[in-house]
């Protein structure tokens, strides 16, 4: 789980924390105010990974949220100030808050505590990898891109990618016609459906996998496709 709930009033500061944390692979949902906190976390208690509580809000203080959070939930809890009273950051430790930070900070800042907290957690081992490699190419999970060894562009759709990806997640497994159309469309295949032999030709020819004997897919007579290529993947 990395899923992430931050209560904040200033939609600059929701906004560019989101972007951030969404580019590192978190999940994230905002509230504006108390009223909304509690309606996100009532809703996705049980999937949280993280909460951030702003001290100052409109309808309520992140101390009264920590103390219900507290009551119902053992979730990390970071609370954002732009006090610097020392008093401030005592109370909420106390009721149960993990860590602090001062407004203003930097989105890098708050990373850091957060892959801190999770460490902690246990948590962060979990994160799944963002980039893949193989054969000369890089996969880019967050962005859904792809670059040659020059750092080309690989032109993909949408379908390219969710096709590409559930490839790379299950390398080396040979898969079924309607495995991959499920994965991809949502439905099996019909017995004339060639949408996959599309696809999986656009791809080949995306990697320069095309000719009598493809490295990337191969086809698997009677039984499918494989990804044949050794994938490398990392969170750098």
């Amino acid at each position: 789980m990395r899923n992430i709930l931050i209560v904040d009033d200033d939609q600059k500061i929701r906004t560019l924390l989101k972007t951030y944390l969404e580019k590192n692979q978190y999940s994230v949902t905002l509230a504006h105010n108390g009223a909304s906190f509690f309606t996100e976390f009532n809703r996705s208690v049980d999937t949280l990974s993280l909460v951030i509580l702003d001290v100052m809000l409109p309808d309520t203080d992140g101390f009264a949220l920590c103390q219900a959070v507290r009551r119902r939930s053992n979730v990390p809890i970071i609370m954002l100030t732009a006090s610097s009273d020392e008093a401030d950051r005592v109370v909420g430790l106390e009721l149960g808050a993990d860590d602090y930070i001062s407004k203003p900070h930097s989105p890098r800042e708050l990373l850091a505590r957060i892959k801190a907290i999770h460490r902690r957690t246990g948590m962060e081992a979990a994160a799944p990898p963002r980039y893949h490699r193989f054969g000369g190419f890089t996969i880019d999970v967050v962005e859904r891109s792809a670059v040659d060894h020059n750092g080309t562009p690989v032109p993909l759709s949408g379908l390219d990618f969710q096709l590409l990806k559930y490839f790379i997640d299950h390398a080396g497994e040979i898969l079924d016609r309607s495995v991959l159309c499920e994965a991809t469309r949502g439905r099996d295949a019909g017995p004339f459906d060639r949408f996959l032999d599309v696809q999986i030709s656009r791809l080949r020819l995306r990697f320069n996998d095309c000719g009598k004997q493809p490295w990337l897919i191969k086809t698997v007579r009677g039984a499918g496709y494989v990804f044949a290529a050794s994938v490398m993947s990392s969170h750098e």
